[in-house]
């Protein structure tokens, strides 16, 4: 009898958090789940062959906590050998699930083979899909990381040390659907031959981004070949979820209504709005803006800072830097202008951000928000 996963028992349509390269690191998943509640989440991607063979540096890219549930670990690469190993690892860390990229369009990915590059070679995609399947297999029928032949002792060690902390319904052996992300095509859309070679090999869901790899994130997605997507799955047993330039739950909800998808993945309209998944829209140029929430954002700006400072600091070669992204972002859902995004982009850190905000009079004097227990799940590496 087939085991029951947490994708049954989604609510429809399913609502989910993208992801996404250089975003949704622990600290962003957390802020996400935490105001907003999307329904499912991901990590970023991580490199299955430099999972198996690093000294454990890349488990962190993997660090997650328990109230992201259902949370999926999403790898990449194209060696069928390293994807049957990372499984295990995955099924180890205590993950929902595991999803394999297959739509990355960043040149050094994909003409390596890897990501949205698997399109031109979808045999290969298949005996991926094949690998990660039986690598939970595997792992259901009793295999552990020291079964894997390329995973160092030490870092065994680690990831062993990390699923006894678990709780004990995660610490159980239970199946873990694999998924797969995709793209429309390479150059040119090609869901009529594409698809079908992804739902031989009977992937849980899969995620289709409306883009091409030729296109990157430029251009409109193209929701009429998703819509030719849900045809061609239909009565597969596969879910099909669209993703690309939705901007609001309305839209999502539009979208569901328009091509049939079973849910859809949001990502950019995310940036800097921890509330998007409660319906909450920024105020457009012109319109009165809420002062009680722009006063709320910068609370929570900061309370993202401390988590990632919290998180990452223990790390050798720890730069706060890739915050400013983030802080770009929230000024500019906070409506602050160049006043506010000019010193935010050359802050250093969270105490930094602190006293800009309180200069500028979106934090009282004494009211910063102290840090929120999170316990991410993964041990340090």
């Amino acid at each position: 009898m087939k085991m029951q996963t947490f994708w049954e028992m989604l609510p429809r349509p399913i609502l989910a958090l993208s992801p996404m390269d250089g975003v949704t690191d622990q600290p962003f998943r957390h802020i996400q789940k935490k105001y907003g509640n999307p329904m499912l989440l991901y990590t970023e991607f991580t490199n299955a062959e430099g999972l198996c063979l690093s000294n454990g540096r890349l488990l962190r890219d993997l660090l997650y906590d328990e109230i992201q549930r259902p949370i999926i670990g999403q790898i990449f690469g194209k060696n069928p050998y390293f994807f049957h190993q990372a499984a295990i690892v995955l099924c180890e860390l205590g993950f929902d699930g595991i999803d394999i990229n297959m739509g990355c369009p960043s040149k050094t990915v994909a003409s390596s083979g890897s990501g949205a590059g698997l399109i031109r070679t979808p045999k290969l995609a298949q005996e991926i899909v094949r690998a990660t399947k039986q690598g939970v297999q595997d792992w259901l029928n009793g295999a552990t990381v020291h079964d894997c032949p390329e995973i160092k002792g030490r870092v065994a060690a680690q990831i062993l040390a990390h699923r006894s902390q678990l709780p004990p319904a995660y610490q159980e052996r239970r199946a873990i659907p694999v998924s797969l992300k995709t793209r429309v095509g390479y150059d040119t859309p090609i869901i009529a031959t594409w698809l079908p070679y992804l739902l031989e090999v009977e992937p849980v869901a899969i995620a289709l981004h409306g883009r091409t790899l030729g296109q990157g994130y430029s251009g409109e997605a193209n929701w009429e070949e998703i819509g030719k997507a849900v045809a061609l799955a239909k009565g597969s047993g596969t879910l099909l979820l669209g993703n690309g330039d939705v901007l609001s739950l309305d839209k999502a909800q539009q979208r569901v209504q328009d091509y049939g998808v079973d849910g859809v993945l949001i990502g950019r309209a995310t940036y800097g709005n921890p509330f998007f998944f409660q319906g909450v829209q920024p105020v457009a140029d012109g319109e009165p803006v809420d002062r009680a929430h722009v006063l709320h954002l910068a609370q929570i700006m900061l309370e993202h800072l401390q988590l990632y400072a919290e998180t990452y600091s223990r790390y050798e070669k720890y730069s706060f830097h890739p915050m400013r992204k983030h802080l770009g972002w929230y000024a500019r859902q906070m409506h602050g202008g160049k006043r506010l995004r000019v010193p935010l982009m050359q802050s250093d850190s969270p105490q930094e951000v602190a006293q800009i905000l309180t200069e500028q009079g979106y934090l009282s004097h004494g009211s910063v928000t102290a840090k929120q227990p999170h316990s991410p799940m993964l041990v340090a590496a």
